[in-house]
């Protein structure tokens, strides 16, 4: 085996001393924040009017309907039929709304179910709150109905309370409840 060479020195040149002269430091300056520019608002924003007020003429009120314009006592006893009829089923469609909130007579697995099924009670809430508010219509719809009998027996049912005319009868067959025309309803 082959011996390996020694490195060979390199010759370093002396180093020359040199005189470091002291320098006085620069005085402290204070730096002062730096002038910000603030943007120029811009006059190009769109400019919004106010909408145009819209003149409603106030709806008046009779004094008093118009004596002797009322539905005859034969067109009064058929509208308290058809009101009777509207009645009994409302209330029936109530009964059963409530019956379905309160879960009476109820077969369903519900108070056997797990817990874990949080998707499935959403929904189930969801479906209650809905039955609540169609219980809430229907109860106001009977309450409705049954002012409607009571205006029957003051014989002022069909007459409109804002113009004191004559609701027709067509109105009165599809809407059995209603206490103004089709014009004071426009009025609105």
């Amino acid at each position: 085996m082959a011996k390996k060479a020694a490195p060979v020195k390199k010759a370093v040149a002396p180093v020359k001393k040199v005189e470091v002269k002291k320098v006085k430091p620069a005085p402290a300056v204070t730096a002062k924040p730096a002038a910000v520019k603030k943007p120029e608002a811009k006059t190009t924003a769109p400019v919004y009017k106010p909408a145009p007020e819209i003149k409603k003429e106030p709806v008046k009120m009779p004094a008093e309907p118009v004596k002797g314009l009322r539905y005859s006592d034969k067109d009064l006893k058929e509208f308290e039929i058809l009101i009777k009829e509207k009645l009994e089923q409302s209330r029936s469609d109530f009964e059963e709304l409530k019956e379905s909130l309160s879960r009476e007579g109820d077969n369903s697995t519900d108070d056997t179910s797990p817990t874990f099924k949080m998707m499935e009670d959403g929904s189930d809430t969801n479906s209650r709150e809905e039955i609540a508010q169609l219980a809430a219509r229907q109860e106001k719809f009977i309450k409705n109905l049954e002012n409607a009998l009571l205006r029957i027996m003051n014989k002022t049912y069909g007459v409109c309370r804002v113009t004191g005319k004559l609701i027709p009868k067509e109105r009165l067959r599809l809407v059995p409840h209603a206490t103004l025309s089709i014009e004071a309803k426009n009025m609105q």
